[in-house]
């Protein structure tokens, strides 16, 4: 460790190490023994450091047209398409997933920086007619101000870009701490800003632990604050922000769902469940971790799905041919593992995995075994929990009805799926089913940059991230009154 290379803050344009002077070590989830980086443990001095740093850039940031605060992000796009693979090698280190899920994940970013590039000739606003004569009406997109960003690790670049960029363009400053677990990907993503060109203090790091992201919630000048993480934390954030009334955007857990009809294309099902149940380990938001079969085709189902999931190839996921890797720590390999045992306690049939993976090139990791429960039913707490690791439930139902009330028994409402070849289904799920995302025929799992991505109930407050309505979390409507009639107008009030 001593050996390990130092990484600083980011603040007002400057890397410097935290007031503390302490710091916590970024490690490799495949193994260990590896500490890739020694990252700042910042506190809440360095936090206001950055608050006052973004305060300072904001006054002339907000001036600057929205065209040209666009080409910042896209040069800081480029240059990461440039170095696409040079980042995604360093993300599987530190994270873990698979390098083709890596590479998918910084694609992403580069995919929103060219989205959110062109939003910059694309603020728009309205013009409407007025009530009264001789006078013109409009609303206008203004900035916020000083913003506070917090983001998970299972995307620790793609996330950050989703809150960044939208940010930048719409004229804010901002104050970002990624997560302790994943800090060097969007350490990088901040090189690359500087790179690019961004003026000092309007993107400021600060790494750190929960009590860093605590001062950055509770920091009253701070006026906007956009969290990814769990439920649990979400709710306190909101709490908070609530008191103050600061603005503040949630996205939150899953507990996600696919139907499977006894009409689907069983092999086409069997890919998309295994890709949403394993993909990063299990660890997205939007995971699959609920299976309904039709009862008719439950048996031929569950035998297909056990056959994958033993086939399923674990390992560091730099290397070829290794199809999921590790959890990302050993408090969340245990966490796993706890609910595996609840679940059988439950009296969850375990088909198959329930334990740490084990081997030659396993030992030194977080691994875990691809897991399959049959029998579940929703007084159970693997049926109604987020367990964010590769654990699935199959269940049977009997009508369609019946599948889209088990989709929805659930608090949260992020991703759903539906596989059926009849198009009445499709339909009646995309209307039925309480999710903010709604998949026909292709996996849980997957957003695109320029679609509203986030859910309802207990998975988020309303706000979405992606698309046009990331501008809408960002940015203030202004309406403006133009009067050139010469005299005073009065707006409702009868005139004789």
């Amino acid at each position: 460790m001593a050996q390990s290379k130092k990484y600083l803050n980011y603040i007002g344009g400057r890397w410097i190490p935290a007031k503390s002077g302490k710091t916590f070590p970024n490690i490799n989830p495949a193994n260990k023994e590896e500490v890739i980086g020694l990252l700042p443990e910042s506190g809440s001095g360095d936090v206001d450091l950055a608050v006052k740093a973004a305060e300072k850039a904001y006054g002339e940031w907000r001036l600057v047209p929205p065209p040209k605060r666009a080409e910042y992000i896209l040069k800081a796009s480029l240059l990461i398409q440039k170095r696409k693979e040079e980042l995604a090698r360093l993300m599987t280190r530190e994270m873990g997933k698979v390098l083709r899920e890596t590479r998918g994940d910084i694609q992403e970013t580069i995919d929103m920086g060219f989205y959110v590039a062109g939003e910059g000739r694309r603020l728009f606003g309205q013009t409407t007619t007025s009530e009264l004569k001789d006078k013109f009406a409009m609303s206008v997109r203004m900035p916020i101000g000083v913003c506070g960003l917090i983001t998970p690790w299972n995307f620790p670049m793609a996330i950050p870009s989703w809150k960044i960029f939208p940010a930048l363009v719409c004229g804010n400053t901002v104050v970002f701490k990624p997560a302790e677990d994943t800090p060097l990907s969007a350490h990088k993503m901040i090189e690359i800003l500087e790179e690019a060109g961004l003026p000092k203090g309007v993107v400021n790091l600060v790494h750190g632990g929960p009590s860093t992201g605590e001062a950055i919630v509770r920091h009253p000048r701070i006026r906007l604050i956009s969290f990814t993480g769990s439920c649990e934390v979400g709710k306190l954030v909101a709490e908070h922000c609530g008191k103050v009334l600061k603005r503040c955007s949630l996205e939150m857990g899953g507990k996600n769902a696919q139907i499977v009809m006894e009409d689907a294309d069983l092999n086409l099902a069997l890919e998309g469940a295994v890709w949403g149940a394993y993909g990063t380990t299990g660890q997205r938001c939007t995971a699959t971790s609920r299976v309904f079969v039709q009862e008719g085709i439950f048996e031929k189902f569950k035998k297909m799905f056990v056959e994958r999931s033993r086939e399923i190839k674990i390992g560091d996921g730099l290397k070829e041919g290794i199809e999921m890797g590790p959890i990302i720590n050993e408090v969340q390999r245990k966490r796993v593992h706890e609910y595996v045992e609840i679940g059988k306690k439950e009296g969850a049939k375990l088909e198959i995995g329930g334990k740490f993976a084990k081997g030659k090139d396993l030992d030194k990791g977080f691994f875990y075994e691809p897991t399959v429960f049959t029998e579940a039913n929703n007084k159970m707490r693997i049926y109604r929990e987020e367990i964010f690791g590769p654990v699935a439930c199959l269940i049977s139902f009997k009508r369609f009805e019946d599948a889209i009330r088990m989709v929805n028994d659930t608090t949260y409402g992020l991703s759903s799926s539906i596989y059926s070849k009849d198009v009445n289904f499709a339909m009646r799920a995309i209307r039925d089913i309480e999710a903010g995302i709604t998949y026909v025929n292709g996996p849980t799992i997957g957003a695109e940059v320029h679609l509203p991505f986030g859910g309802v109930k207990n998975t988020g407050n309303g706000h979405r991230e992606g698309g046009e309505t990331a501008i809408d979390i960002f940015s203030e409507w202004k309406s403006v009154f133009i009067d050139y009639s010469g005299k005073l107008q009065k707006a409702q009030i009868d005139v004789d």
